[in-house]
């Protein structure tokens, strides 16, 4: 059935034309097929509307068949003869026979009105009702078979996920990929009450968002991330989305990601994960604030460690998140000659790494074109080709490892993509040379128990990289801000911090919040702010007892023409200053308390006692108003 176009309608393309509810419902419910561009794009991938078009197009048979049941129950009613009066025989006026077939075809049946039938009627009315049911069972049936759709399951999921992003009224992260790296991160957003929404192509992951332990809601959409429409769903275009998070194991959809964001939400810090160089120029070409390559990250911490093994210790331990312990302090061999298995991405950063802190290296991979590009790895703005040896054949293979010289090795990293070729390597590393320092890649999570019995050394698990440094990125600028400044300080200051951290917040990474000196957040130290002469010590006094300091560590000071990392107590403060601290949950308070009330500030400040209270600020005489 074609409904014609007025005159002049057709001519109007270009002028979005004004819809009248009841025609789409008419249209949708007749109409077999939709004329190309007579509905908005979006209003069929809407969810909300998907879902309402979805039921008037499996629900348009059932319909039309009661309709025509209902309508022809009513006409033969109107047309069979009833009783005669006066010799003359009666009819149902069309009110009285659709009042009838109203209360007999829902099965209510009030009985005969308004006067009772005749026999013929009463055929009629029987045949109505079976009629009826036939109907009905056909449309409840179909209802049935529609709830359990997996597209109209779909719509109502989008549906719900719209609305419920729409409700969040608090800054957000949005996570498009909730693997391990994604889940990790969501774990330590949620430790800091940090809300966060969730795209992933995983129904599963999505399904065990619902059975979580996180503190609030968290809002999660099977899709894929790489469409924009979705990540409008998901609520990238909210004013309260102040980061984006891509976390896929496929650098297109990443990309892709950062693409839209950056064209979409330039005001959005968007940070990408990759395993490609070459995607990684890309993403930063497009705005991403942060590209992390898990292979090269593990590199830099590599000869983080072979510099100052501290800083290693620190950094790694910041990035693990509150609750993390205090990660052993790693002193790899920073002399000598490494043997690496596996050249391919994983296998050239370290080779890259270490052959740039002067190491000899010897790479043992089977592959003849690994041996191609590592020839063309050697010509190289780094000067590295002259302590780098490449053997070609099995590592597993004994003499092969002789060949390498594993016996004279000071360091070993087994790096191929098999987890059981990776153990089965650490083995035979470990039996020719027993002092040799281990390091792995662990592809897979599931994993973790072989290599903890393994007891590596040093283990780069890409998803865990991955999610500690885009952590350190989004959790608070100050953080990252201070990771990125804290190895050029050198191994004595990060010992020195790691010494007070654990003396002061005990051998568990502590919470990590952030506190700024304006008028807004911090009120009550305003005035000795702006009078000069007020220092970081003074302002950490304990409230119970001025004379104690409160055990927190400032990790940094950040203000408008300087920065402070770790500062002593005698450091000023000066209005508008942001810090970083570490501390116990009720040292956090006690802070917070001095900075926002005026009695309390006085108590730490000064050492005076004044009423807290307007009412008893009144009685005491102190004239000030509330």
């Amino acid at each position: 059935m074609s409904t014609p176009l007025p005159p002049g309608r057709a001519g109007a393309a270009s002028a979005p034309p004004t819809r009248n509810p009841l025609r789409v419902f008419w249209r949708v419910l007749l109409a077999r097929d939709t004329p190309p561009g007579d509905v908005p794009r979006h209003a069929t991938r809407s969810g909300a509307q998907a879902s309402v078009f979805i039921v008037l197009r499996r629900m348009r048979a059932p319909l039309i068949t009661l309709i025509v049941i209902f309508t022809v129950s009513v006409l033969g009613l109107v047309l069979v003869p009833g009783n005669p009066v006066d010799g003359q025989p009666t009819h149902l006026t069309p009110f009285d026979a659709f009042y009838v077939m109203s209360y007999t075809a829902t099965t209510i049946g009030f009985g005969e009105l308004p006067v009772p039938f005749s026999t013929p009627q009463r055929i009629w009315v029987t045949a109505a009702i079976y009629l009826s049911v036939i109907g009905w069972a056909y449309a409840i049936g179909t209802l049935l078979s529609l709830i359990q759709d997996r597209s109209f399951r779909s719509a109502l999921a989008r549906q719900r996920f719209r609305r419920t992003v729409s409700r969040i009224r608090e800054p957000f992260v949005l996570i498009a990929g909730f693997g391990r790296a994604g889940e990790l991160l969501g774990g330590s957003l949620d430790e800091l009450g940090r809300q966060f929404v969730v795209l992933d192509v995983a129904a599963d992951r999505i399904d065990a968002l619902d059975l979580s332990t996180y503190r609030g809601d968290i809002p999660g959409l099977v899709a894929d991330a790489a469409d924009p429409h979705f990540l409008g769903l998901a609520g990238l275009e909210s004013p309260y989305c102040t980061a984006v998070a891509a976390l896929t194991d496929d650098d297109e959809v990443n990309l892709a990601v950062t693409m839209a964001t950056s064209l979409l939400r330039p005001d959005v810090t968007v940070v990408a994960r990759t395993s490609s160089r070459s995607v990684g120029n890309r993403m930063a070409a497009f705005g991403a604030s942060g590209v992390v390559n898990p292979f090269d990250r593990f590199g830099d911490h590599l000869r983080t460690a072979l510099r100052s093994p501290a800083s290693y210790q620190l950094l790694s331990w910041l990035e693990a998140g509150p609750g993390a312990p205090l990660p052993d302090r790693e002193r790899p061999p920073s002399h000598g000659h490494w043997v690496i298995c596996g050249y391919g991405r994983f296998g050239r950063e370290m080779t890259a790494d270490l052959t740039a802190e002067g190491l000899q290296v010897t790479v043992i991979d089977p592959r003849p074109q690994a041996q191609e590009d590592h020839e063309r790895d050697e010509h190289p703005p780094h000067g590295r080709a002259s302590s780098t040896e490449f053997v070609l054949g099995d590592g597993s293979e004994p003499d092969l490892l002789e060949r390498a010289d594993l016996a004279h090795a000071v360091g070993f990293v087994a790096g191929t993509d098999n987890d059981t070729a990776n153990l089965s390597l650490l083995a035979a590393a470990r039996r020719i040379n027993p002092d040799l320092f281990l390091g792995a890649r662990q592809n897979r999570s599931s994993n973790a128990p072989l290599y903890a019995a393994m007891t590596v050394t040093s283990l780069l698990v890409p998803a865990e990289t991955v999610a500690h440094e885009v952590y350190a990125q989004l959790s608070t600028p100050l953080l990252w801000r201070f990771l990125q400044e804290m190895p050029g300080r050198g191994e004595e200051f990060a010992a020195d911090l790691v010494h007070r951290l654990t003396r002061d917040c005990g051998h568990e990474l502590p919470a990590l919040w952030k506190i700024q000196l304006d008028g807004e957040l911090a009120p009550a130290v305003r005035s000795w702010l702006t009078a000069g002469g007020a220092t970081l010590g003074d302002l950490l006094r304990n409230p119970e007892n001025r004379s104690e300091r409160l055990p927190v560590v400032v990790l940094i000071v950040a203000g408008t023409e300087r920065t402070a990392l770790a500062p002593a107590d005698d450091v000023e403060l000066l209005p508008g200053d942001e810090l970083l601290l570490a501390g116990r949950p009720v040292d956090r308070r006690e802070v917070e308390t001095t900075l926002l009330s005026e009695a309390t500030a006085a108590l730490v400040l000064h050492g005076r006692e004044e009423p807290a209270g307007w009412v008893w600020r009144r009685l005491g005489g102190t004239g000030r108003s509330g």
